[in-house]
């Protein structure tokens, strides 16, 4: 099953649970199929990379891993905190997402 949400990459967002609680960020990426998303400088791990190649280099590598979808609010700059966000079916047919606390349409 394929998961709704509303969050678009790009969008800032703010952690809400966890050891990264209060943080925010940018999405890079969105994985509607497992409901996770991957937010930059969140859930950073890393990674002891042994080289395979002649010429190629070893090293620790540093990655963002996904994170639940559930654990993340859209950041409204106006509000100042996490929030939810409304879909609003304009006239002509097009969708807009809004801020449900101070309406501001983003």
């Amino acid at each position: 099953m394929i998961a709704k949400m509303k969050l678009k990459k790009g969008d800032v967002v703010i952690v809400n649970s966890g050891s990264e609680k209060g943080k925010k960020g940018e999405i890079l990426r969105i994985d509607r199929k497992n409901a996770k998303v991957v937010v930059k400088g969140i859930n950073v791990r890393t990674k002891h990379v042994k080289a395979r190649k002649q010429g190629q280099e070893s090293g620790i590598i540093k990655s963002e891993n996904p994170i639940d979808a559930s654990k993340v609010n859209y950041y409204c700059e106006k509000c100042g905190k996490g929030v939810k966000l409304g879909i609003k079916i304009e006239d002509n047919g097009t969708k807009t997402r809004f801020c449900k606390k101070c309406n501001e349409i983003k």
